[in-house]
């Protein structure tokens, strides 16, 4: 009851609407209207876009076609033009409409994907894996950004959201949930499920798929505190720098602390078949 007490409290105001259609536009629109009021979480999505770019200069082979998937109101095209930002809705900025469990690429034709806080929204994950191996390139991949799974965000994950669950014992890694409702019913400990509880299954069922990175992300003071993209800031934005300073004497504890990890997926082998069984569908 106190939880609940506090989270309204904290809630912003545009996001108690009730008439708020939370798996449509409207909720993007919200979103996008709080990412540019609040400098301090713009800095950390700032901050995941380059992980990517990293991560991909560091792991993936060779250049080509750049993806985001769930862009809805991400920025990431003002630190790469280039990039496709895509969405399983039509919003307005996001180039093309995508459902990434059915993917309108060609065969072999991508060079990464990226993923931020949405792999969690996949119903049928193993899908989404089907669609990795057929679209991309040998020797690219897709970096995926989502809530961890330590001490900390056991306890946060659990009370913050009223629309998703987090739930580190589901049996399955479906959640049933229509693909027209991908924001409501997520299960935000999915990443948990596949590549820490269940990730010998998962390298088995897709031996093309290869778990090349993990690790968690060092800003989970800066992102509490600003409130994310549905809740007030905490405090004011000169204090970033402090918090930004304390995140790093506390690295040696991310792993309790942490809120996001970040996941690295890279397609071995040769080139993609459609004469290929594909397994798991």
């Amino acid at each position: 009851m106190l939880s609940k007490i506090i989270r309204n409290l904290l809630l912003d105001p545009r996001i108690k609407d009730n008439s708020l259609d939370r798996d449509g536009v409207d909720l993007l629109r919200v979103h996008s209207e709080i990412i540019k009021s609040k400098t301090m979480i713009r800095h950390i999505f700032q901050e995941f876009y380059d992980l990517c770019i990293e991560l991909d200069k560091a792991y993936f082979d060779g250049s080509g076609k750049v993806v985001e998937i769930g862009s809805g109101v991400s920025f990431i095209k003002e630190t790469d033009p280039h990039i496709i930002t895509s969405d399983i809705k039509d919003y307005k900025g996001v180039d093309i409409v995508v459902d990434a469990q059915n993917m309108q690429f060609e065969d072999n034709e991508i060079h990464a994907f990226y993923g931020i806080n949405c792999f969690h929204h996949f119903p049928e994950p193993k899908k989404f894996f089907n669609e990795l191996i057929r679209t991309l390139k040998p020797g690219a991949g897709a970096i995926m950004i989502e809530p961890y799974y330590g001490f900390f965000s056991d306890i946060i994950y659990k009370k913050v959201h009223e629309d998703e669950f987090y739930d580190k014992k589901q049996l399955l890694w479906e959640t049933g949930q229509n693909i027209n409702q991908y924001m409501t019913g997520a299960n935000q400990a999915l990443s948990y499920l596949i590549f820490e509880r269940d990730r010998r299954y998962f390298e088995e069922s897709f031996p093309e798929l290869e778990i090349v990175h993990t690790a968690v992300i060092n800003n989970y003071m800066r992102y509490l505190v600003s409130g994310g993209v549905n809740f007030k800031q905490m405090l004011p934005d000169f204090t970033e720098g402090t918090l930004k300073s304390i995140e790093k004497i506390f690295t040696p504890f991310n792993k309790v602390f942490g809120l996001h990890h970040v996941v690295v997926l890279k397609k071995k082998g040769s080139d993609y078949s459609s004469d290929l069984i594909i397994k798991n569908e």
